[in-house]
């Protein structure tokens, strides 16, 4: 990846529907370069996919929390781990060092939702101890970061 590279993603990441000749007009690149750099970061697994950023208070998720886990032992990962995938309510999941094995992010419509997440995953086997904090506001949230080529 070259310069040139990074200020592809740079723009789509700022915009992932944005034309490739919209992105050849801002780095000054023809279109056929601009869609082959792609091609290349998408075969090479540096683009691994286009997604939507969604407004979850517009969608009824009005509670945000992370929840810190450990389990007894690691053999309880497994299980653990398939829960998290199958929760869709879960949309982030961390395997940490530290006091806690995981730490889960969980969007909800109500802490009464909030709740029963909570109790469904101190029910699973293996669970020893869970440390739960609301989201009073997101200050920041981005998908990705790019580095700067200059500092790396």
């Amino acid at each position: 990846m070259d310069q040139i590279d990074h200020k592809i993603l740079t723009c789509l990441k700022d915009n992932a529907r944005q034309k490739a000749s919209a992105i050849s007009d801002e780095i000054n690149l023809s279109v056929s370069s601009v869609i082959d750099r792609i091609h290349k970061m998408e075969t090479s697994g540096i683009i691994q996919g286009y997604t939507v950023v969604l407004d979850q208070k517009r969608l009824g998720n009005d509670v945000t929390a992370v929840m810190e886990v450990s389990l007894e032992h690691p053999n309880y990962y497994d299980d653990f781990v398939k829960m998290v995938q199958e929760n869709k309510n879960i949309v982030s999941c961390y395997y940490l060092t530290g006091d806690y094995d995981f730490i889960l992010k969980i969007l909800t419509h109500s802490s009464d939702s909030l709740e029963q997440i909570h109790r469904q995953i101190k029910s699973i086997q293996g669970v020893s101890a869970t440390h739960t904090h609301f989201v009073l506001k997101t200050v920041k949230s981005d998908i990705a970061a790019i580095p700067d080529p200059e500092q790396v």
